[in-house]
C-alpha cells in the first residue's frame, strides 16, 4: 500500500494563504499520478487539482489562478500552495494516488487508489 501523511491545514483568513504538503511512503513516489481533493459540509468531494507523473497539470475552475500543484519527487511529496482564500474553500482536503500512464491526468476519486486522511482547511474572519 501506499500511505499518505497530509500536513499545512488549519485556520486563515478570507485573501490569506496556505500551503498543503502531502507526503508519500511505500511506493516510488515518482511514478504516481496525485491529486488534491476536498470536501465541504453537505457537498460531494470535487477535484481540485491533479498532477501526473508526467507533470501534466488540471484544475478545477474554481481554483484556477489561486491555486498551484506542484510535486517534489526527491521529497516525495506533493503541495498544494493556495492563496487568496475564499470562506467557500472551506472543507476537508485529501491528498490521492495512484499510479502514472505519464501525462495522464485523473478527474475521478474512483480513479484513484490511496488516500490521505485528510486536513481541514477553514477560511473564516
Amino acid at each position: 500500500q501506499v500511505q499518505l501523511v497530509e500536513s499545512g491545514g488549519g485556520l486563515v483568513q478570507p485573501g490569506g494563504s496556505l500551503r498543503l504538503s502531502c507526503a508519500a511512503s511505500g511506493t516510488i513516489f515518482s511514478i504516481y499520478a496525485m491529486g488534491w481533493y476536498r470536501q465541504a459540509p453537505g457537498k460531494q468531494r470535487e477535484l481540485v487539482a491533479s498532477i501526473t507523473n508526467g507533470g501534466s497539470i488540471d484544475y478545477a475552475d474554481s481554483v484556477k489562478g489561486r491555486f498551484t500543484i506542484s510535486r517534489d519527487n526527491g521529497k516525495n511529496t506533493v503541495y498544494l500552495q493556495m492563496n487568496s482564500l475564499k470562506p467557500e474553500d472551506t472543507a476537508v482536503y485529501y491528498c490521492a494516488a495512484r499510479t502514472g500512464l505519464g501525462n495522464t491526468n485523473y478527474h475521478r476519486s474512483i480513479e484513484y487508489d490511496y488516500w490521505g486522511q485528510g486536513t481541514q482547511v477553514t477560511v473564516s474572519s
